[in-house]
């Protein structure tokens, strides 16, 4: 009887791993989960908010080419129209009318006097010099009121979409006067938005012309891959931030819209680890716990980088020992943990 005694604590004693601490019927001990610790990669971003614009450098305004009436408005802000599409229609004031008619008798009263002239060259009663004056002078006269028709002042005038565009402006009133140069209407071509968007300065210089990004709607589910055209050097006054361009494909999203856009920097290296192993103390300080032959160690770690629920950390971790998951929580530091077995009791139950 002795013997088969001695056989089964024997038996009993080798179950246990070697360097596992053996907790006494008294000690209090926590069932955990752990994984092995690992090192990895997860690319360094930088946020941005901003808005959907049009790209300044595809951006047009549409102006009027002379002083005119506005007698008809065909568009309306946000509209996609094709090329060719009618925007406004002009109609030329008193004055650009007076001075069309200006330029028709000024260029009739050229014509004449050239002809006279020649009439007097044949007779020896004028000079070359003044047949050459009165060409020029007629030349003169014929530009004028050629400059005036392309203006529209013989009469209505449409103006046209020079290309497919979204009217993301509009300033024109029907039957108001606007002066020659005055902006009527702003288009912006479909294919040529960007997230106008900005940044803290200090996460700037890490973003670079080419940087892919991830475009989205705020607290919403549309997403878009886009790349950074442009980062500022200076900080804007109004916000304070940094300015960058960034790409979108055609149709992603809306002119005027909000959204958010994930630019990756690079990437960062360290220890990759799960999100819901990472515990905050009291004082604000993010820390892990590992098991180290079978006792709970507190590791104060700093947080490099983080995507969906994986973070990239570095600290005083034992390379050896597992990171504890499920259960961590409930632990101390010093406290003895058990493992819990594939589909065995609830992490995170105490024991005595």
């Amino acid at each position: 009887m002795r013997s088969a005694i001695v056989l089964c604590l024997g038996t009993a004693v080798a179950s246990v791993p070697a360097g596992v601490a053996h907790a006494g019927p008294d000690t209090p001990s926590v069932l955990v989960q752990t994984t092995p610790l690992r090192q990895g990669d997860l690319p360094r971003t930088v946020m941005a908010y901003g808005s959907v614009q049009a790209d300044p450098s595809v951006h047009g305004a549409v102006v009027a080419p002379l002083a005119a009436t506005i007698s008809a408005i065909y568009v309306r802000v946000g509209q996609e129209v094709p090329r060719g599409a009618a925007l406004v229609q002009l109609e030329p004031t008193p004055q650009t009318r007076a001075a069309y008619a200006q330029a028709q008798s000024a260029l009739q009263a050229a014509s004449t006097s050239l002809k006279r002239t020649q009439d007097l060259l044949s007779e020896q009663l004028a000079t070359r010099q003044q047949v050459a004056d009165a060409e020029r002078a007629l030349a003169d006269a014929r530009a004028t009121l050629t400059a005036l028709q392309a203006q529209g002042a013989a009469g209505p005038t449409i103006l046209r979409a020079p290309h497919r565009a979204i009217v993301t402006a509009l300033s024109a009133n029907l039957n108001t006067i606007v002066t020659e140069g005055a902006a009527l209407l702003d288009l912006a071509r479909p294919d040529g938005l960007v997230l106008l968007a900005g940044v803290v300065p200090d996460q700037a210089a890490s973003i670079a012309p080419g940087d892919k990004a991830d475009v989205s709607e705020v607290d919403g589910n549309r997403h878009a891959a886009g790349r950074v055209l442009l980062r500022g050097s200076v900080v804007d006054p109004g916000d304070g931030l940094v300015p960058i361009h960034i790409s979108l494909p055609p149709g992603a999203l809306l002119p005027g819209q909000t959204a958010q856009a994930q630019v990756t920097t690079g990437s960062v290296h360290g220890y990759l680890l799960p999100h819901q192993s990472i515990l905050v103390d009291d004082s604000g300080d993010p820390y892990v716990v590992q098991a180290v032959r079978g006792v709970a160690k507190f590791v104060h770690v700093r947080i490099l980088g983080s995507e969906a629920d994986q973070d990239v950390v570095d600290g005083p971790f034992d390379r050896t020992a597992p990171l504890v998951l499920a259960g961590n929580y409930q632990l101390q530091d010093g406290m003895t943990v058990r493992l819990a077995p594939a589909g065995g009791k609830n992490p995170g139950s105490p024991s005595r």
